[in-house]
């Protein structure tokens, strides 16, 4: 935005400063590291590929084992969320948390609460490569 001033005679245009309102960031994750503190791994080569997946899950419901081979991290939209290990780690979530899953490690999710948990997911994956892999 350009400011006009008057002396007398002359007229001298400068610029003026303009706050815009900016957006609000909050900063959910920013880690090497996953929920458990194992140290992310690199990414692989090959073609990336980014997944984005809403998953709700009904209250009371006990995912199957399994596993990520790809760096994937979400935000529990509502509801609340535990994630267990079988070596006995978990991570309680609730409303607004976030989680950075582990990478490779067998675990699984179950709602712990009376209404379903909704969670947004975020994977980093390579084209044609599974991102969630079933214990059998």
């Amino acid at each position: 935005m350009l400011k006009r001033i008057v002396f007398g005679l002359y007229c001298v245009i400068i610029p003026t400063l303009v706050q815009a309102q900016g957006p609000d960031v909050q900063v959910l994750a920013k880690t090497i590291l996953s929920w458990d503190g194992a140290k992310l791994p690199n990414y692989p080569q090959g073609q990336p590929e980014i997944t984005i997946l809403r998953i709700t899950i009904p209250a009371g419901m006990k995912l199957s084992m399994h596993r990520h081979p790809v760096i994937n991290a979400g935000v529990l939209l509502r509801g609340v969320l535990s994630v267990h290990t079988p070596d006995g780690q978990s991570l309680e979530l609730k409303k607004g948390d976030q989680i950075v899953e582990l990478v490779d490690r067998w675990h699984y999710g179950e709602n712990t609460g009376d209404e379903p948990a909704e969670i947004i997911v975020f994977y980093a994956g390579l084209q044609g490569e599974p991102i969630t892999v079933l214990e059998k």
